[in-house]
């Protein structure tokens, strides 16, 4: 079974589904350990209510090489076989994801490569998209850019607000990236240049 690590910056919905997921039965891996870089961050409550051990790691005021570092530590002593990033609002560095290589995936709330950036579901709104949706990819050393793993629709409705959308957005999410997680336990995904094959 391998061993996943989550690294969040937030409250976390998106760890709270892989739970969720591992523990009805639907998923299966070993959610080894949560690390925040934000001390508030709702998400390590809730890795603390499921006994799973959960870490804060400032990134605040320290170089982002020694920021890595401390987390790496942590991965290696946890024995990780894919980092997860749930709603993570760092850039991460080419030598971080150089020792993770094809082992670090990302969810993204746009249908990438349309609206990078930190605010997919209101990049897509406003712009006045007839479609939103979330993105599961490999992570590169550019800002959501790699690989492409699963993608789902979010059409948006006439009278839809961007809170409407978020939300029936999130509830997307929460499918999608334990599929992506499942698929990578189970040794199902390939990377054949920019596309990633399914294998039966």
């Amino acid at each position: 079974m391998k061993n996943i690590a989550v690294l969040i910056s937030g409250n976390g919905t998106n760890l709270q589904s892989i739970i969720d997921h591992i523990e009805k039965g639907k998923l299966k891996c070993n959610l080894a350990v949560v690390i925040s870089n934000k001390a508030d961050a709702y998400g390590l409550v809730r890795a603390k209510k499921a006994k799973i051990p959960a870490y804060f790691i400032d990134s605040k005021d320290i170089p982002r090489e020694e920021h890595e570092k401390r987390v790496t530590e942590v991965l290696k002593k946890y024995n990780i076989d894919l980092v997860v990033l749930a709603g993570y609002m760092r850039i991460i560095t080419p030598h971080f994801i150089g020792q993770y290589k094809n082992r670090i995936i990302n969810i993204h709330p746009a249908i990438l490569p349309a609206f990078p950036g930190t605010d997919g579901y209101g990049d897509t709104f406003n712009y006045g998209c007839k479609v939103g949706g979330c993105t599961v990819h490999f992570v590169d050393s550019g800002v959501d850019t790699g690989p492409i793993i699963i993608q789902k629709i979010n059409p948006i409705k006439e009278n839809d607000t961007l809170e409407s959308f978020k939300k029936r957005g999130l509830k997307i999410e929460h499918q999608a990236l334990p599929e992506a997680i499942k698929l990578f336990c189970a040794d199902k995904l390939k990377i054949e240049g920019r596309r990633v094959k399914i294998k039966k």
